[in-house]
């Protein structure tokens, strides 16, 4: 297809008009981190708390989206940058329509996750580091991946056979071997009402 012949449309209902309906302004809280962390668990969480208070939330996660979307994908490193890139744009999407986003993924690379915060407004890309203890996350282990990648089962895996840059300055660190899941979403409720991302409930 030749790219000359595609042109950018502009919508004429705004996305600062869809999310002030809403009851609040469009993110993307991108929670990254080691199998295991706690990134879906706390996602998921906050977004049954958000969408109890009234407010407009999509939630996507690593796995679910590898089912489709992404289904073409493998697990090097140039799937995974490819993977991100997508998962970006889709939230982009998303957030075009208002919402607030929640995208569970390790994404490991620095790179990938400035890339993803560079197709976004300043201030609406929220970096969530699940910063659990690797130890922690392998004595869970929830799907018996660390396992089978220890056995060689699992090749590219992250924290074993393949590396994991942590953010140098996430906008929030959550332990969830030290916090409860009530204490991470409440610490993530209050980022987004301090930085005027949702307004108190009525």
């Amino acid at each position: 297809m030749d790219n000359d012949n595609i042109v950018w449309h502009h919508h004429k209902v705004t996305r600062a008009e869809r999310a002030a309906n809403k009851n609040q302004k469009p993110c993307l809280l991108w929670f990254t981190g080691l199998s295991g962390s706690g990134k879906s668990t706390i996602a998921n969480a906050l977004d049954v708390a958000l969408h109890e208070r009234g407010y407009h939330t999509f939630l996507l996660d690593g796995d679910n989206v590898r089912h489709g979307l992404n289904r073409d994908l493998g697990f090097s490193d140039e799937d995974r940058v490819e993977n991100i890139r997508r998962i970006g744009e889709v939230s982009k999407l998303f957030t075009d329509a208002g919402l607030i986003v929640l995208s569970a993924f390790i994404s490991p690379f620095t790179s990938d996750r400035r890339m993803v915060r560079n197709m976004l407004p300043a201030g609406e890309f929220i970096e969530v580091f699940m910063d659990t203890p690797m130890d922690v996350c392998e004595e869970r282990d929830p799907k018996g991946l660390y396992q089978k990648a220890r056995e060689g089962k699992i090749s590219h895996f992250t924290g074993i056979d393949s590396p994991y840059q942590s953010p140098e300055r996430p906008e929030l660190r959550l332990d969830t071997s030290a916090m409860a899941i009530g204490e991470c979403v409440e610490q993530l409720i209050s980022y987004l009402l301090h930085h005027k991302l949702i307004l108190p409930c009525q």
